[in-house]
């Protein structure tokens, strides 16, 4: 019975259940008296909430990372960032591939939908791929940070180095760098620092592009004409995500009086970082509450925009943004179709872009309202802490460690919620309707 009802399970709910055990797992291990420094153990609800939050890569802590949890604890943490940012699935099939265990139709069809690919065959081929890569990306990260953290601490850089290396291509946002008296620091520490700013910076952006982006650029090159109509749409979006909210940040925000102790340099490497960062990674290099208003807004805005389909990042997906772009520009134009890049876009893409638009802010806003009154903080700062959560970001305000049990645990739906994905989770929950048998009469209505 149990077998068969196994073998009934869809790719949504393997995925769905897959990220479930491995929070539980690792919330477990992190209730054991050797993950925290003072040797008593995480309560389970802090436990739970950490687990959550380093699985779906979002980087909202309840304890400072660095001066809480023991070096067992850390590790625990950073081995489900990546398990988390690579996918269950992705690491369940890569051991299996590593036993030399054959990948049958099923373990295809799930890890298809996993990485979001475009077909299953070739499925064990781009897994190859994508944990060369993986390995490959994450190690020189960590190379270049050790360069930096090793004459600051000895060998414990090593350590620091790796960890944050992972933490970033896995756009997680965890981080060591809290010390006795000045927690949650993130790394306010390195503003000015060339070579953080832009490994971290790297890192973060490669890991939220996407496992097909990737593909097109290794057989592709700089032929960008011969890339994919999705990997065409990925950069550009990213690359506009990036630019224009760097720019306003340097022309306005670090333009104002508090920022006057900035060098030049600082002031640009802050612009691109904090444009950067909301992109599901939750570093920041400036602190956040002294941000203006405005700057704040924008912020919590970009943190809605999660990376590319079958990334490391979270959130609803830039394509997601793409095609409400692309559908407002049609109707500014009166065309009938989404065009863009000389193809065409079904009309079912507009749909499920709609469907998750809808969720996802719908979910932002009522989780934001419940946390505000249940904590009576100011709806805006309770906004800025759903928008990390369920764009699976870890930007805080420092409202995060401050929470009650009910705002938490809406805090870790959201986190859930923002890294599965949001039609994966509806598909898992929602039995499937079948087809209509017949086409409805159509009638119009009036919108705008």
């Amino acid at each position: 019975m149990f077998f068969r009802k196994k073998q009934q399970l869809t790719p949504a709910r393997i995925i769905l259940i897959g990220f479930a055990l491995l929070i539980l797992a690792g919330a477990v291990l992190l209730t054991m008296p050797i993950s925290t420094r003072d040797g008593q153990g995480a309560s389970f609800f802090d436990a739970l909430f950490t687990a959550t939050s380093a699985t779906c890569v979002t980087g909202l802590v309840v304890q400072d990372t660095a001066q809480y949890w023991s070096g067992f604890g850390q590790a625990v943490i950073i081995v489900l960032i990546q398990i988390g940012g690579m996918g269950v699935v992705t690491v369940a099939v890569a051991i299996s591939m590593l036993a030399g265990r054959r990948i049958g139709l099923k373990e295809r069809w799930v890890m298809q939908e996993s990485i979001s690919a475009p077909q299953v065959g070739g499925i064990v081929r781009r897994t190859r791929f994508i944990l060369a890569a993986m390995l490959l990306l994450e190690g020189a990260g960590a190379l270049l940070l050790a360069s930096r953290f090793c004459p600051e601490m000895g060998l414990r850089g090593i350590w620091y180095a790796v960890f944050h290396a992972i933490s970033s291509f896995c756009n997680a946002g965890f981080d060591l760098m809290g010390a006795a008296g000045t927690p949650f620091v993130s790394l306010t520490g390195y503003v000015g620092d060339p070579l953080v700013n832009l490994t971290v910076m790297g890192l973060i952006i490669l890991g939220g592009i996407g496992f097909l982006t990737w593909g097109d650029v290794r057989q592709h090159r700089w032929h960008l004409r011969a890339y994919c109509l999705q990997s065409k749409l990925v950069l550009v979006t990213t690359a506009a995500l990036i630019l224009v909210p760097a720019l306003f940040f340097f022309c306005y925000e670090f333009q104002l009086p508090r920022w006057d102790g900035l060098t030049l340099g600082e002031k640009i490497l802050g612009s691109l970082f904090q444009a950067v960062t909301p992109r599901t990674a939750g570093y920041n290099t400036v602190d956040l509450t002294q941000l203006s208003g405005p700057t704040r807004m924008i912020i919590t805005l970009l943190m809605l925009v999660g990376g590319a389909p079958g990334s490391t990042a979270g959130g609803f997906k830039v394509t997601t943004l793409a095609v409400f772009l692309l559908a407002a520009r049609a109707v500014f134009r009166r065309q009938e179709d989404l065009q863009s890049f000389g193809r065409r876009l079904p009309i079912d893409t507009l749909q499920n872009a709609a469907a998750i638009l809808m969720a996802y802010v719908g979910l932002f806003l009522l989780g934001g309202l419940a946390i505000s009154c249940v904590e009576g903080v100011a709806l805006d700062a309770a906004l800025f802490e759903t928008a990390s959560a369920i764009g699976t970001v870890g930007l805080t305000l420092g409202l995060t460690p401050e929470l009650g049990g009910v705002s938490r645990i809406i805090l870790i739906f959201l986190m859930y919620f923002g890294r599965v994905g949001g039609l994966t989770l509806i598909y898992a929950v929602l039995p499937d309707s079948g087809a209509v048998p017949a086409q409805l009469p159509q009638e119009r209505i009036t919108v705008g």
